[in-house]
């Protein structure tokens, strides 16, 4: 099961639950955020029967620290970005 099956992920999402660093450096890039910003990566959860937002916040967080968006971070050394299609793909359950 993927991220993109049990929620809406897209660009310029002002109804998101949070949002997801699309743009900045490798240190910033996929950190999750409440803050709207049009060019992050909007999540909002559709299947709240199986996942509910704020865990899946704090889910991306740890995705994040553990340095995940690193090498699927693509551009310049300073400024980097990461794919909505990326996001979409990530597994939500290991096969």
């Amino acid at each position: 099961m993927k991220l993109s099956d049990v929620a809406t992920i897209k660009t310029n999402y002002p109804e998101a639950d949070f949002w997801i660093v699309r743009r900045g450096s490798l240190k910033t890039v996929g950190l999750p955020s409440y803050e709207f910003n049009p060019e992050s990566i909007g999540i909002k959860v559709t299947r709240t029967d199986l996942v509910m937002s704020r865990y899946l916040y704090y889910c991306l967080l740890h995705l994040h620290s553990s340095g995940m968006w690193e090498p699927l971070a693509t551009g310049s050394l300073s400024l980097v970005n990461i794919k909505v299609s990326d996001v979409r793909n990530i597994a939500l359950i290991p096969r």
